[in-house]
């Protein structure tokens, strides 16, 4: 079957999409930096931060993609420092969740204000535009 060469305009878009993955990506690594994070560590503390209740280790290697063995150790070293506690999961013991501590809220919260690439362009976008390119992008994560 012979393929189908993308339009003109479908590169186009591609290219600013990986354009603005790869400025993100060494956005959020320099500000996982400033407040002494791996971006892994950055991303698994965000990430339970946004959550409403304690997440099992399995779901945060589920969600980043990645082994729970490596989840296991980033939640050590972010344990070690105050910033996420573990905790068991009260329908089955032998399940371990892990939580953001107080200090872990804090902290995520300042990442994220710390990440202006995004902030900034958009700021620059009127609400409809903000709101129309939120609807592109989940449209087309499905």
């Amino acid at each position: 079957m012979p393929s189908r060469r993308a339009d003109p305009l479908t590169l186009e878009v591609v290219e600013l999409i990986g354009d603005v993955v790869a400025r993100y990506h060494v956005e959020y690594e320099q500000a996982a930096g400033r407040h002494q994070l791996t971006g892994a560590q950055a991303k698994v503390l965000t990430m339970l931060s946004l959550e409403p209740t304690p997440m099992p280790m399995r779901k945060i290697a589920q969600k980043l993609r990645c082994e729970p063995s490596n989840i296991t150790g980033i939640v050590d070293r972010l344990e070690t420092r105050g910033l996420v506690e573990r905790l068991p999961d009260p329908a089955d013991r032998r399940v371990k969740l892990a939580a953001p501590t107080e200090e872990g809220l804090q902290t995520a919260d300042r990442l994220r204000e710390s990440l202006d690439f995004a902030r900034e362009p958009l700021g620059g976008l009127s609400t409809a535009e903000r709101t129309a390119l939120r609807d592109l992008l989940r449209r087309m994560l499905g």
